[in-house]
């Protein structure tokens, strides 16, 4: 059988496409408001292309705007699948959840291009505030309420991309509707739940720092708080100036923010890296928690990930280019979704409407998935 075709909207980089391409589905159209982001989705894709033969024949589509003012959006027949996350900065709990901010107002904009395509299923994607935070219960209703009218059997979940082989603990929701009278789609099982990937495997998959496939490097630099705030983890807290925090090497990172780039880019050390030392967030914590005096300066073995770096905890693959300034991928690869999160996701949706199983290759350009 031919592979699905699926409609993407606010794909950015396409994080969820590439998880959806590498199970089995044949992205046709991608929408973003951001061009730039565009650029960067259209370097895998080229590279997916040489992999995955299903992707050969598509007439692949990437238009940049406003959803609303596309004029030759997909209709009727054109796709099974419609995916998309979303702007989520009105629902974040990092921001200041407010009801009013227009980009709220996508989640509607998305149901609406689902009306017009009519696919057999969907998948919106957005913050975990979303799916269980009091101040949402009433748009969470309305959006099941809809998706119900338009003739959808929907679930809604929250999964931790750590759980799906993520170096990643990012918390994400998901809803997906399924043409009815087929049944909603149960949440994929975790597979890493016991024994996630941590931060250090997502750095090694990466040339050496500051070398060439390494060396887009963020030049803000760590500085001590005067008044640290601190925590019972060494890697809670405020002990630096900005909000970048340190990241501990052995577990998972926590969430990448979409505004890295300056002081708000994780922090590791990087003689624990590359020597095995111990950390010395944590001995200054310690030193603190003690009665000891702050610091006046950080040594430079503390230093703030790379762009490269980012992707590979993000699990993008680590031959994919980047475009735009700096800022700008920095804000590509933290507004994503995870791609082996959404691989996951996908699977569980080939499942769920009995499309024959898929496999990709063990390792697609560098990314594994399984």
């Amino acid at each position: 059988m031919a592979a699905p075709r699926v409609v993407s909207l606010f794909s950015g980089a396409g994080g969820m496409d590439l998880g959806f391409t590498l199970a089995g589905f044949n992205p046709i159209f991608a929408n973003d408001i951001d061009p730039v982001a565009l650029d960067s989705y259209r370097s895998w894709m080229d590279l997916a292309r040489e992999q995955l033969p299903h992707l050969n024949a598509s007439n692949h589509r990437l238009v940049p705007g406003d959803i609303t003012q596309v004029d030759d959006l997909p209709g009727e027949g054109d796709a099974e699948i419609v995916i998309g996350g979303p702007p989520c900065q009105g629902f974040s709990v990092a921001g200041k959840m407010n009801p009013d901010d227009p980009r709220s107002r996508q989640v509607w904009n998305f149901l609406a291009v689902v009306n017009r395509v009519k696919p057999k299923a969907f998948v919106m994607e957005n913050v975990q505030a979303l799916a269980v935070n009091k101040r949402w219960a009433g748009l969470r209703e309305d959006l099941l309420r809809e998706s119900d009218s338009l003739g959808y059997a929907t679930s809604l979940f929250v999964l931790n991309a750590s759980h799906f082989n993520a170096p990643q603990s990012r918390l994400r929701m998901f809803l997906v509707g399924i043409e009815k009278p087929g049944d909603p789609m149960p949440a994929p099982s975790p597979i890493t739940a016991d024994n996630p990937p941590t931060l250090r495997e997502a750095v090694k998959t990466v040339p050496q720092w500051n070398t060439p496939g390494n060396d887009t490097i963020c030049t803000a630099r760590v500085t001590p708080a005067k008044k640290p705030v601190l925590r019972r983890s060494p890697f809670a807290g405020m002990l630096f100036n900005g909000q970048g925090r340190p990241m501990d090497l052995e577990r998972p990172a926590p969430t990448l923010p979409a505004s890295m780039g300056g002081n708000r880019t994780p922090i590791i050390d990087q003689d624990q890296l590359a020597q095995g030392s111990s950390n010395w967030i944590v001995d200054y914590h310690r030193q603190l928690l003690d009665g000891g005096s702050t610091v006046s300066a950080v040594p430079n073995r503390m230093r703030r990930i790379t762009v490269e770096e980012a992707a590979a905890i993000q699990t993008f693959p680590p031959s994919m280019n980047w475009s735009g300034k700096q800022s700008a991928r920095y804000r590509q690869i933290g507004n994503a979704v995870p791609p082996v999160l959404a691989y996951h996701v996908a699977n569980a949706l080939r499942k769920a409407l009995r499309y024959p199983d898929f496999r990709p290759p063990d390792q697609f350009l560098g990314l594994g998935v399984s």
